[in-house]
């Protein structure tokens, strides 16, 4: 029998070439597929309807002179929203605190014309189809002395330390505790009666209510001081108040870290035993959802299982998780066998984790700070055709 294969080189070249093609777009189209299926499914807080998986991670950006978000501030993450992400968590904005922070240009959650700011911030992500909570923050003890809206005062913490452990500003008083939890409670209170769709408080990298969450910076003697369960009380008390200066169905997310700054190693929590005590009581004072942040979003927190952070407090808590952790990045946060070129297969990495409900939201950072449309790239696989990341991207909102 004759063969049908054929003998001329040109033609099995073309074959070997339309296979080697198709092959491909298979494969992009099954990574596609996925995506739009995983990422793009609504999800739900508390009674907020997340049109899908994306969120932005708050990034500080500084471009609110005196405090106050002006219309470049209100288009930056309208644009994200209008790229498809579902929802978006605005950079730290101060609580009203006299040691809250340290820059003139970082926005403010409070006063009239930074409220009045913010408002516009929401309807212009309103408008554009997404969901906004403002992250409310307070730095404690990194603040830099005679710096911010209130030069004159004393950066304050836990324990009157740095995060190396060296004396800085001073130990907060019960009247200090008193008066930042009533701050968290305001801003957020602000938050609904303005129009966000909840609020995220800022318990991570080593900020103040991390500081009273961390052993290496809470010595504290009373009851604030201790043992896990009580270095907890501070963040509990805030949410409590938060949760009684808002709304039943008004969502309280809250955001930690293992990691601060300049300290990548740091663990509050050895093992799942010791995070479940740090998170049950923030469970039970009413936080809807948890924002776990880590540095790479694949590396498991435990020895012995390959549950990342996020996936861990979602196990323990039953409550609804935010991953996070260099999503989209192509350099220095590169996840395994991820580049400009395989940005589609890469994904798949995320995907992966997404399709056992590992975690329920996953926010991306510097990676929409290059690419307004990343979310909506991502959905449609298209990731090839996104912006990367480079640090002059700062100096401007875009």
């Amino acid at each position: 029998m004759e063969s049908t294969k054929s003998t001329d080189p040109a033609a099995t070249t073309a074959t070997t070439d339309t296979t080697a093609t198709t092959d491909a777009a298979a494969a992009t189209d099954t990574t596609a597929a996925r995506a739009a299926r995983l990422l793009g499914r609504p999800f739900d807080i508390n009674g907020l309807s997340l049109r899908n998986r994306v969120a932005m991670a708050p990034m500080t950006r500084e471009f609110s002179p005196d405090g106050v978000p002006g219309e470049d501030v209100a288009e930056y993450y309208a644009r994200r929203a209008a790229g498809g992400v579902g929802l978006i968590v605005t950079e730290g904005t101060y609580v009203d605190h006299p040691s809250a922070g340290s820059s003139h240009r970082v926005p403010r959650f409070y006063g009239e014309a930074a409220l009045a700011g913010w408002q516009r911030v929401a309807e212009a992500v309103h408008a554009a189809g997404g969901k906004i909570v403002p992250q409310l923050w307070h730095v404690g003890a990194t603040r830099d002395e005679g710096q911010g809206p209130v030069p004159s005062a004393p950066p304050a913490g836990p324990s009157g330390l740095a995060l190396d452990g060296t004396a800085k500003g001073h130990a907060m008083t019960g009247a200090d505790i008193d008066a930042v939890i009533g701050a968290f409670a305001d801003s957020a209170a602000a938050a609904e009666r303005i129009g966000f769709d909840g609020v995220e408080l800022h318990g991570a990298h080593g900020y103040l209510i991390d500081q009273f969450l961390w052993g290496n910076t809470n010595r504290r003697t009373d009851g604030y001081g201790g043992d896990l369960a009580s270095r907890t009380r501070f963040a509990r008390e805030i949410v409590e108040a938060v949760r009684a200066a808002v709304s039943p169905t008004f969502p309280v997310i809250f955001r930690f870290s293992q990691w601060k700054a300049d300290a990548y190693d740091a663990k509050i929590a050895a093992d799942p035993a010791e995070l479940d005590a740090l998170l049950a009581p923030l469970a039970a004072a009413g936080v809807d959802a948890f924002h776990a942040s880590t540095r790479r979003y694949w590396l498991p927190e435990f020895d012995g299982d390959d549950l990342n952070l996020a996936g861990w407090v979602k196990k323990l808590t039953g409550k609804a998780t935010l991953s996070v952790g260099s999503v989209g990045l192509d350099k220095e946060f590169l996840s395994p066998g991820w580049t400009n070129e395989t940005a589609t297969t890469g994904i798949d990495l995320l995907l992966d984790r997404m399709e056992r409900d590992e975690f329920d939201v996953i926010a991306v950072g510097r990676a929409l700070i290059a690419d307004a449309e990343w979310a909506n790239k991502a959905m449609s696989g298209r990731l090839g055709e996104a912006a990367p990341f480079d640090a002059g991207l700062l100096g401007s909102l875009r």
